[in-house]
């Protein structure tokens, strides 16, 4: 038994349980579910996925899948026998839904299943004391805007190698079809570091996490080279405090322990390494995970867990990146951790705004546990390549990435795209959307005013500010001026948002 009873979930556990209490959730089934993508690109088919988790514990056979798709008041059935005996840990079975119009869906899907003399249907999912939920889709007629020279990827995500009692994730090929699906070009695939130094089969039982890291690399080398997949890890590292707080890592040389967290050692919690020591044994880009997004006392107590500090990206050796404070939702951890970046940025600390979606399988929604052993809940936050980072390089490779990353030509968004050009000694700020994203509603440009002692003065500044719809294409000239930087956000009519990376002036004095 270990401590990760007390932990926050990521998905809907229903045979994790201890001698007492029972638990309310467990059923003698595999867990079995369908997902999809969130959305299809022109060109790409829609296809959902039939899930079978644990069934190498409870073998069933799969008879028929029945998937009715709705859009708007149109409904189509597709009845697809399968008759498939499924003994596996872990299973991912396609369906196509062949050639679909533009728009979006709606899909109900069931499927029969036989266990020994059962056979029952399940709806969506077979979770207790859940309601079935549809899955939800849409079909994109137009590209997805990008800038010529700009790659969009996930920078955090989970896949099965992030396997213990409170969750899993989807396997690298899995992943790597639904990128591809959504207009993805790389995956940044960041699994717990102290997953990795556990057994797949038994994930309290301590195991050679450098071969498990391995794995996972040649599992990426076996597959296509587009969308591009990275082997990181997201490391348990110790903060200036001595707590455990998240730092993901874009392919490091090695594998990077970080155990502090894990659950398994009781309150034995006290982090591996500490994050100026994972600085100093690694040149890949290190970036702070979530780095303020609200936690409970209990939690802070038994993981010793905690928050990143000033303090905490002030190395002089290989710097902390950048922030991902979107994770997923702009919720209060997105606006605490924006405000934090700005402040820092007010230090001359020109970290990267980072946007992922700690996304552990979730391809269309999220089911996790809302109370331990007695209750689940829905939500559609943390959906795999929902929110992206985009970023420009030379061109698509691993290192050509890392690269990047030593630059502000960036943006994080969950749709438009937004970033800026430095023509004819001014910038240019240029924002694009389609009907489908909407148009504009906000478009403000931030600046941070240089004094001439050459300080930075203690307030950003609101330069400019559009509060009417604007076009799907904008083009807008800022003068050079004393700023120290510039910073933009927009907001387009249906709610989708960009945010680019802060552009430091004195590069281009």
């Amino acid at each position: 038994m270990s401590l990760l009873f007390f932990d926050t979930p990521k998905y809907a556990e229903t045979h994790f349980k201890f001698k007492l209490p029972w638990s309310l959730l467990f059923r003698p089934w595999p867990e079995i579910f369908f997902d999809a993508p969130f959305q299809f690109i022109k060109g790409s088919e829609p296809v959902i996925f039939l899930v079978i988790k644990d069934a190498n514990l409870f073998p069933v056979e799969l008879k028929t899948a029945i998937i009715e798709i709705q859009q708007q008041n149109h409904k189509t059935k597709l009845e697809i026998p399968l008759n498939l005996k499924i003994e596996k840990s872990f299973t991912f079975i396609p369906i196509k839904l062949g050639n679909l119009s533009f728009g979006k869906y709606k899909v109900f899907p069931k499927i029969s299943v036989q266990k020994g003399a059962k056979l029952k249907t399940f709806s969506r999912w077979n979770f207790p004391f859940l309601s079935p939920k549809p899955l939800e889709f849409q079909v994109l007629e137009e590209e997805l805007p990008k800038p010529s020279g700009y790659f969009a990827g996930e920078m955090h995500c989970h896949t099965h190698y992030s396997s213990d009692h409170v969750e899993f994730g989807a396997t690298p090929k899995i992943f790597q079809e639904t990128a591809k699906a959504i207009g993805l070009d790389f995956v940044c695939l960041t699994d717990h570091a102290y997953d990795f130094a556990f057994s797949e089969n038994d994930y309290t039982k301590e195991t050679e996490p450098v071969s498990r890291f391995e794995c996972l690399r040649e599992e990426i080398k076996n597959l296509e080279k587009y969308p591009l997949l990275v082997a990181g890890e997201e490391v348990s590292a110790g903060n200036s405090k001595g707590e455990n707080v998240h730092m993901t890592v874009f392919a490091p040389e090695n594998y990077i322990p970080g155990l502090g967290d894990c659950g398994r050692y009781w309150l034995k919690n006290s982090p591996t390494l500490s994050i100026s020591k994972i600085l100093e044994t690694t040149k890949a880009p290190c970036f702070a995970a979530h780095p303020k997004a609200p936690m409970g006392a209990l939690e802070k107590f038994i993981f010793r867990r905690g928050y990143w500090e000033s303090k905490d990206i002030s190395h002089k050796s290989n710097k902390i990146k950048g922030i991902q404070f979107w994770n997923g939702s702009r919720d209060e951890g997105f606006f605490l951790g924006k405000k934090w970046w700005v402040e820092e940025l007010g230090k001359g600390n020109f970290l990267l705004p980072i946007g992922g979606n700690d996304a552990h399988g979730d391809l269309n929604d999220c089911v996790s546990v809302k109370f331990p052993l007695v209750s689940l809940r829905h939500n559609r936050f943390h959906i795999f390549g929902k929110v992206r980072t985009v970023i420009k390089a030379d061109n698509l490779s691993c290192e050509n990435l890392k690269q990047a990353f030593n630059q502000n030509s960036l943006y994080i968004t969950d749709g438009p795209a937004l970033w800026w050009e430095y023509k004819e000694n001014n910038f240019h700020l240029f924002a694009k959307s389609n009907k489908e994203l909407g148009l504009f509603k906000t478009i403000k440009i931030f600046a941070r005013e240089l004094l001439p002692n050459q300080k930075l003065a203690n307030k950003e500044i609101l330069l400019k500010e559009s509060l009417v719809l604007a076009p799907f294409e904008n083009d807008i000239l800022v003068r050079n001026a004393d700023y120290a930087y510039l910073r933009a956000e927009a907001t387009t009519e249906f709610g989708f948002f960009a945010l680019t990376a802060a552009v430091p002036l004195n590069n281009y004095a």
